[in-house]
């Protein structure tokens, strides 16, 4: 079993995360989710979208150093993984977007009750 304090290294988690298979590096413009690979160049709206998972991270000297990895799996398969600052310094677009992915997750386990 892996020490609780070296899963908790943002590295480690990517690492982790990388070997399931989350590969893919995305990142969100124009309120849309975009792949960073320049081979595979697509885009998802925010209901082509699901939140797999997300690890929360804080600095270890200052608290409000914190930062969000959100592991994503996509409408047509492709899986990877996007951070962002958390709070204050965030990524308002990507923070948006995947609220909005979030919520209509919320919306679909509602309905399916």
């Amino acid at each position: 079993m892996q020490d609780k304090e070296e899963e908790r290294s943002l590295i480690n988690v990517e690492k982790r995360l990388n070997s399931e298979g989350f590969t893919a590096d995305f990142r969100v413009k124009d309120g849309r989710l975009h792949t960073i690979s320049e081979e595979s160049a697509k885009s998802y709206a925010p209901d082509e979208v699901t939140i797999v998972d997300f690890y929360r991270f804080e600095g270890e000297s200052d608290p409000s150093d914190m930062s969000i990895l959100y592991a994503l799996e996509t409408s047509d398969g492709a899986r990877g993984t996007i951070s962002s600052a958390y709070g204050t310094y965030g990524d308002t677009d990507a923070l948006e977007f995947l609220k909005q992915v979030e919520d209509l997750g919320k919306n679909l386990d509602k309905s399916h009750k």
